[in-house]
């Protein structure tokens, strides 16, 4: 039996205040610590340049689209 990977799923704004979802493979303390890795690099931040850095490190990581459905 293959084993099942778990992904979590967080909401993100960028300095753009651009609103995102992404998914990953890591835990929150992981992203944050990531995150903080990030800002050392960069003066403003955006949602499409931090997944290409979360990527390198999560290959599995990515932007995600969340649409609201009514019945």
């Amino acid at each position: 039996m293959a084993k099942r990977t778990a992904y979590y799923y967080y909401r993100i704004y960028d300095d753009k205040e651009q609103f995102n979802y992404i998914r990953s493979t890591f835990q929150e303390k992981k992203i944050r610590s990531l995150l903080k890795k990030f800002e050392k690099t960069h003066q403003e931040y955006y949602n499409t340049e931090f997944i290409d850095f979360l990527k390198k490190q999560d290959p599995k990581a990515e932007l995600i689209d969340v649409a609201p459905i009514s019945y």
